[in-house]
């Protein structure tokens, strides 16, 4: 009788964790044991190589692996074989789905040479328990890895791809930094203008214009690296640094000697999504490395960051930092003093204005005398407010908040009765979309495609719709926050002048608005303040 002739598929994996191993999952290894399989049985015709060589088996998202299912669905290929279970894949609910479900479905015949696995013969009692094996053997070896990285972040070593700007690898001793005096000076520089009192906007304006390579143009220069952003570029792009450049660097510790991993990380041995961990779980080692930065410079400068935002030289500037937004980009309000008039004073203006000019927004300058002179009165009002008749003021404070809640449930229940809309658009689809491929009206793989994007936009609306609620539910101005207010308020009794502490404790943000000219020529300016727990009030 003759044999049926296969369109066949080789499938090889290889991942890191299986370097463990040795040559004997080793790519070459795989490809010798599949020759020669294939050479023994005439049978299978091997029209493709699949290798996905860097991947783990507990992802299915691979691009070979995916490749080779768009022609499996296409009919180009009905046998499928692996040197063993494994090189498959690793997690024991996707293979099963696809050994019991995908491939009997699809008529694809699958081999697993060395575990004397054949579907057309009948998988053996055993595979779900290999299955098994093999996905723990992924989470032990997951486990040893990081074992493994600690024991090498606790003695000190650097296992990062690329060495930190300033350092460079060392050339003779493995997982090392060497200082790099070609960039270390820049390094230093910034820490001393920082360290003598200039801020990080100052800073970098100050890098850009007298032309020194930013970290990205050394890297793209020496590795590749950050090819899309200077490859093609004018000269000048190398030149440009950013405020995110300068803090980056001021912050590292990298640059007093000592290395913090683990500061970020992936969910699970499956899931290889990063996420940012958070500051108790980071691993410091200190005097990993040479310091191109004096330890207590290096703190003094971290101070001077945390306090920059609330003094200045005169004490007076910065009571408003971090308070102000504009009313049109709403961005932060940038702190200056103008020095060549006769008489100097400070003012504030837009910071999208004064990083970009006109193509960012608008000035909205307003000086800063005029704005404490404003704040003051509109503090000193409300203050008496609530001690001349606080019965009357809770009155008024709860009518405006009937309002603002009004115009809040408005916008609200709009947007959440269109995501509710949506939602059960998107589950009617879902069903649809289930009863064609149950009828073969649409193929495994565009099943799988369209569920995927289904299931995200679910989840996205599932969670809008629940935050929409919350926020119905929360928009309300109670009488309990009028009366925290004017608690608050009545702290602060005929204040005389304005600080810090008083304002952040009593407004939540102020508004600036361009000032325009009014009907008599003179400029007028709209300033909103937004109080803690009552928002804004007139």
């Amino acid at each position: 009788m003759k044999q049926p002739q296969y369109n066949t598929a080789l499938y090889l994996r290889l991942s890191r964790d299986d370097e463990s191993f040795g040559d004997s999952v080793s790519i070459e290894t795989q490809r010798t044991v599949l020759t020669q399989f294939v050479k023994e049985h005439p049978e299978f015709h091997v029209v493709s190589e699949f290798v996905d060589d860097g991947w783990s088996g507990t992802n299915f998202e691979r691009p070979q692996f995916k490749r080779m299912m768009e022609e499996i669905e296409a009919g180009n290929i009905n046998c499928v074989i692996t040197k063993d279970l494994s090189r498959f894949g690793r997690e024991h609910i996707m293979m099963g789905y696809y050994l019991e479900f995908v491939f009997p479905k699809l008529k694809v015949r699958y081999i697993a040479v060395n575990d004397n696995e054949d579907t057309d013969k009948g998988l053996s009692d055993f595979v779900p328990f290999k299955n098994l094996i093999n996905e723990f053997m992924a989470k032990d070896t997951s486990r040893k890895i990081k074992g493994a990285f600690r024991a090498k972040f606790l003695n000190g070593e650097r296992v990062n791809y690329l060495a930190p700007f300033g350092y460079r690898k060392h050339p003779e001793i493995k997982n090392k930094l060497m200082i790099d005096e070609e960039t270390a000076w820049i390094v230093r520089k910034i820490f001393d203008l920082s360290f003598h009192g200039m801020g990080v906007n100052r800073i970098s304006k100050l890098l850009t214009d007298e032309k020194i390579p930013c970290p990205g143009w050394f890297q793209y220069t020496r590795n590749g690296g950050c090819a899309h952003f200077f490859e093609g570029q004018s000269e000048e792009k190398r030149y440009v640094w950013s405020k995110t450049h300068v803090t980056n660097i001021l912050k590292d510790e990298t640059y007093i000697g000592n290395t913090i991993h683990h500061r970020q990380g992936t969910v699970s041995y499956k899931n290889k999504r990063v996420v940012r961990n958070p500051q108790e779980k980071w691993l410091r080692i200190e005097g990993t490395h040479e310091a191109i930065i004096e330890a207590d410079v290096f703190e003094a400068v971290q101070k001077q960051i945390a306090s920059r935002r609330r003094e200045c030289k005169d004490h007076s500037s910065q009571i408003f930092a971090g308070l102000l937004k504009c009313a049109d980009c709403g961005w932060s309000m940038r702190y200056g003093i103008q020095s060549s008039a006769s008489n100097p004073y400070a003012y504030y203006k837009c910071g999208k204005y004064s990083d970009f000019q006109t193509r960012g927004c608008t000035s909205h300058y307003i000086r800063y005398d005029a704005l404490y002179a404003y704040v003051l009165a509109r503090i000193q009002h409300w203050s008496a407010r609530a001690i001349q008749n606080e019965d009357a003021l809770l009155s008024q404070l709860l009518s405006a908040g009937d309002r603002e809640r009004n115009a809040a449930k408005k916008k609200q229940t709009a947007e959440l009765k269109k995501a509710t809309k949506r939602k059960a658009e998107v589950d009617g689809l879902f069903a649809k979309l289930y009863e064609d491929w149950a009828a073969g009206r649409i193929t495994e793989y565009n099943f799988n495609m369209l569920t995927a994007k289904y299931q995200t936009e679910q989840s996205e609306l599932t969670e809008k719709i629940d935050t929409l609620t919350a926020e119905l539910d929360t928009v309300k101005q109670t009488e309990s926050d009028a009366r925290n207010w004017i608690d608050l308020i009545r702290q602060y009794a005929d204040p005389t002048e304005l600080t810090a502490p008083l304002l952040n404790a009593l407004i939540e943000k102020i508004v600036i608005h361009q000032s325009v000219k009014g009907e008599d020529g003179e400029q007028e300016q709209e300033i909103e303040i937004f109080y803690r727990f009552i928002g804004k009030i007139d």
